[in-house]
């Protein structure tokens, strides 16, 4: 053993892409956005450089674009090179309430799984 903890469901490759596109949808309902700006943001859903590059955000991005769910232009960034900057459009503002919708649904379904294991659990 190398002292990490090894989780039953752990050979399964967990898809975050959807996960991803919400995290992002969100901060751009909150204010534009940049790569390099959305990818320090994204840590507060638990993405980081091991976990996320700079191509799978910017592939992510001209996806929801590609679905108009945001829109891009360049912006001269003063000093220093022109940056792309990403805008939430009301098509993602619309599938962002309806991915809020979708995980109320799954964390009220597993708060009751983790609620029912820690009943049986306390009856040990």
């Amino acid at each position: 053993m190398n002292g990490e903890p090894v989780f039953c469901c752990s050979d399964r490759q967990y898809r975050a892409e959807r996960f991803l596109e919400v995290c992002l949808l969100l901060l751009l309902y909150r204010d534009a956005g940049y790569g390099y700006g959305l990818l320090e943001q994204l840590a507060l859903f638990g993405f980081n450089a091991d976990t996320l590059n700079m191509s799978t955000l910017y592939r992510t991005l001209r996806k929801l674009e590609s679905r108009s769910l945001v829109t891009s232009a360049w912006e001269d960034g003063g000093p220093g090179p022109r940056r792309r900057v990403y805008l939430i459009t009301e098509n993602g503002r619309q599938d962002l309430d309806q991915w809020i919708e979708v995980l109320l649904a799954r964390k009220q379904r597993i708060e009751t799984v983790i609620t029912e294991y820690q009943m049986r659990k306390n009856t040990e």
